[in-house]
C-alpha cells in the first residue's frame, strides 16, 4: 500500500519550446531544462510550449533531442503525459505533465478561441498515495476576451469530467495580464494565493504573475519562484514552485 502523503510539491513552468533567442543568436536550451525540472523535486510539474517534433531545429541543432521534450525532460522514476495543442509548418507544441506519482488516466480539450492561436487543456487524474488528485494544465490565449471564453469552457470541462468532492489543481500560463480571471475562477471553486504576488515574467526582469496554480480541496504551504542569471536564461518565463497541504 502506498504511503498517504500530506504534502504535494507542484512546479508550472513554460518553457518556451527549449529555444530561446532568435534568428542566427537561437539557443538550445533544453539540456540545461533536464537539471532545472530535477531541482524543482516536485511531485507533479505541469509544461506548457513543450515541443513533441520540430523538423527545422532538429536539422539546425546537432544536440537536438531525438525523443519529444516531455519524455527527455522526464526525471527517473516519473512518467508523462504530453498533448498537442499547435501544430506549425514544422512541427508541433503542446502541454506536458511529469508525475512521481501513477497516472490513472488523461484527457484533452481544444479550447482554441480563433485559428491564429491554437491551445488546449491537458488533464490528468493521479494517484496520489491513495488519494485521487485531478491536474488540469493550461495555456491561455494572447486576447482577454479569448481568455474569459476559455475559462469559462475550463468550467464546462471541469463540471463534466471533475467530481465536484475530489481535489483538484488548475496550473500554466494564463497570459492574464490584468488579473481579470481571478473572479471567474473563484467561481469555479478555484482558488489562488491570497495577497501573494510571485512574478514569472519576462524572466530577466519579472514583474507579472502570468503563470499560476489554483486549486480545489488543497492548502497552500509555501510558494516560491526561482532567480538567478541560469534562470533567466532558460526561458521568457521563471519557473513557480508550491507546496500544498493534503
Amino acid at each position: 500500500m502506498m504511503p498517504r502523503m500530506s504534502t504535494l510539491r507542484i512546479a508550472t513552468y513554460n518553457i518556451h519550446k527549449g529555444v530561446q533567442g532568435l534568428g542566427p543568436t537561437q539557443r538550445l536550451e533544453i539540456h540545461n531544462l533536464v537539471h532545472a525540472v530535477e531541482q524543482f523535486d516536485a511531485d507533479i510539474v505541469c509544461l506548457q510550449e513543450v515541443r513533441g517534433v520540430h523538423r527545422k531545429l532538429a536539422k539546425r541543432f546537432a544536440h537536438w533531442p531525438a525523443q519529444g521534450q516531455a519524455e527527455f525532460l522526464l526525471p527517473e522514476g516519473y512518467e508523462a503525459v504530453y498533448r498537442t495543442n499547435a501544430l506549425t509548418r514544422h512541427g508541433e507544441h503542446g502541454n506536458a505533465l511529469l508525475s512521481r506519482w501513477p497516472v490513472l488516466s488523461t484527457g484533452h480539450e481544444d479550447v482554441s478561441d480563433h485559428r491564429f492561436e491554437q491551445r488546449g487543456l491537458l488533464h490528468a487524474c493521479v494517484d496520489v498515495g491513495g488519494e485521487v488528485v485531478h491536474v488540469v494544465v493550461v495555456h491561455l490565449g494572447l486576447l482577454a476576451g479569448g481568455r474569459e471564453r476559455q475559462v469559462q469552457r475550463l468550467g464546462a470541462y471541469l463540471q463534466r469530467e471533475v467530481p465536484a468532492d475530489q481535489r483538484l489543481v488548475v496550473a500554466g500560463d494564463f497570459n492574464d495580464w490584468g488579473d481579470r480571471l481571478h473572479r471567474p475562477l473563484q467561481a469555479l471553486d478555484l482558488h489562488t494565493f491570497r495577497g501573494i504576488r510571485l512574478a514569472t515574467f519576462p524572466a530577466r526582469l519579472p514583474m507579472l504573475h502570468l503563470d499560476r496554480i489554483y486549486v480545489r480541496g488543497l492548502t497552500l504551504r509555501h510558494a516560491q519562484v526561482p532567480h538567478g542569471k541560469a534562470w533567466s536564461r532558460m526561458s521568457d518565463h521563471l519557473p513557480l514552485i508550491a507546496e500544498f497541504g493534503m
